[in-house]
C-alpha cells in the first residue's frame, strides 16, 4: 500500500478560545465518540500489576497545573490496568504494539517483558491496521477539529481555531502522533476522560487511554518509536497487510509546538 496523503491541513497553529466548563465538557465527545460501543467478554485480572498499586497508579493527580480526577479502578475490568506482563509480541525493546482483537497495547520491555495498558479502539469503520512510527509527542495538546467534522457537526465551529487543553479536552492529558513515509496518517495515541470507553470500540481514528496511562506511556516514549497496529498477535495477524482504510481525521493536524521524536 503507497503511504497515506499526508492531510492539507496538517500544522496549523493552535490559537485558544474561551469557553465554559459545561460548554466544553459537552464537545468533548466529539474527536472520539462512544457511540454503539461493543464490550468484550469480561475476564479477572492480575491483583499485582508489577508496577505498582492500582489505586496510587490511578489516583487523582496535577498535572502542568490541570487536575486529573482518580479513575474508579472498581468499575474497569483489571486486565486494563496498566501493568508488567510477559511480552507477547516478539518484537525489539521500544517497539510499540496494539493488539485491536484485545484491546491492548504493548510497550516491549528489555529481557522478555512488555508493559501492557488498556486501550479503546476505532469503531467500525474507521479501524486502522498497519506499521508507522511515533514521530512526534505533545502534553496538554490543543484539539482542532477537522472540516470533515465540523461539516457533520457545525456547532464545533467555535473551536476550528482550537479547544484549549484540559481535562475535558478530547485529546486529554497527551497526544503521539503517528507518521508513515514521513506523512502523517490522522492516527494518534491519546489520553481521554471517557475511562469507562476503556475495552470497547468506541473511537474514530486512534487508539485511546485512560490520562493516566498516557502520562505513563509519554514517559517511556523518548525517540522515534516503531508501532504496529496488528488484528490481534497470532503469525497469522502479525503478516497482515495494512489496512486498505484511512482513519478518520480527529484533529485538524500536527501542532507547530509538537516535540519532534529522532
Amino acid at each position: 500500500m503507497s503511504d497515506l496523503s499526508q492531510f492539507s491541513g496538517r500544522i496549523s497553529r493552535r490559537s485558544f478560545l474561551g469557553a465554559s466548563a459545561a460548554g466544553v465538557a459537552s464537545i468533548a465527545l466529539s474527536a472520539c465518540t462512544t457511540d454503539d460501543v461493543v464490550t468484550p467478554p469480561v475476564t479477572a485480572g492480575p491483583a499485582d500489576t508489577g508496577l505498582g498499586n492500582p489505586a496510587a497508579m490511578y489516583a487523582a493527580r496535577v498535572d502542568a497545573g490541570y487536575q486529573l480526577p482518580a479513575i474508579p479502578i472498581d468499575k474497569i475490568d483489571p486486565k486494563y490496568y496498566r501493568q508488567m506482563v510477559p511480552d507477547p509480541t516478539g518484537e525489539a525493546p521500544g517497539t510499540i504494539v496494539v493488539d485491536t482483537s484485545q484491546f491492548f497495547l504493548y510497550l516491549v520491555q528489555p529481557g522478555g517483558r512488555a508493559i501492557r495498558y488498556g486501550v479503546a479502539l476505532g469503531k467500525a469503520g474507521f479501524e486502522w491496521t498497519g506499521s508507522a512510527v511515533v514521530q512526534y509527542k505533545k502534553q496538554w495538546p490543543v484539539w482542532t477539529p477537522p472540516p470533515e467534522m465540523i461539516q457533520r457537526r457545525p456547532e464545533l465551529a467555535q473551536y476550528k481555531d482550537g479547544m484549549p487543553p484540559g481535562p475535558t479536552n478530547p485529546l486529554g492529558a497527551r497526544a503521539m502522533y503517528l507518521f508513515r513515509g514521513g506523512n502523517d496518517t490522522m492516527y494518534r495515541l491519546h489520553g481521554s476522560p471517557e475511562w469507562n470507553s476503556i475495552g470497547k470500540n468506541a473511537s474514530s481514528g486512534c487508539v485511546r487511554f485512560m490520562n493516566q496511562d498516557i502520562i505513563d506511556l509519554y514517559s517511556r516514549v523518548n525517540g522515534a518509536a516503531p508501532i504496529h497496529v496488528r488484528p490481534n498477535l497470532t503469525a497469522a495477524g502479525r503478516m497482515a497487510q495494512v489496512s486498505s482504510r484511512t482513519a478518520e481525521p480527529i484533529d485538524a493536524g500536527l501542532p507547530r509546538d509538537a516535540e519532534m521524536l529522532r
